[in-house]
């Protein structure tokens, strides 16, 4: 992510972070530091344990990401067609491939646009 000026800003330290979208941030400025190969599938295991540990631990948080997280449902409707029931990483990762773009460009982008429609 780059400011006005045209520079990067330089990471925060996980303790400045506050919730999952923080941390997601963060995966946009540099996401091959996150994510193998800047894999959407290895973003998607993150999640994940991310999820389970606001279960396991009972933390206040939304689990988003899991199986049937508001996200996972919101996707199905975007790019369900011909993915069905794949997990939803490898559904990104095989649209992107299709489209031509970057499987984690367009991860942002849905996640930008789940946001927003969840917003309102």
């Amino acid at each position: 992510m780059t400011t006005p000026q045209g520079k990067r800003r330089a990471p925060r330290p996980t303790s400045e972070l506050r919730d999952v979208y923080d941390f997601l941030e963060e995966v946009r400025l540099r996401p091959g530091l996150y994510a193998f190969h800047s894999s959407v599938m290895h973003l998607q295991s993150i999640l994940w344990g991310f999820d389970l540990a606001v279960k396991m631990h009972g933390t206040t948080g939304a689990t988003l990401f899991d199986a049937n997280g508001a996200f996972t449902q919101w996707l199905r409707h975007q790019i369900n067609g011909q993915y069905g029931s794949l997990i939803w990483g490898y559904a990104i990762e095989l649209e992107a491939k299709d489209r031509g773009v970057p499987a984690m460009d367009l991860f942002f982008e849905l996640l930008d646009k789940f946001r927003a429609e969840a917003a309102r």
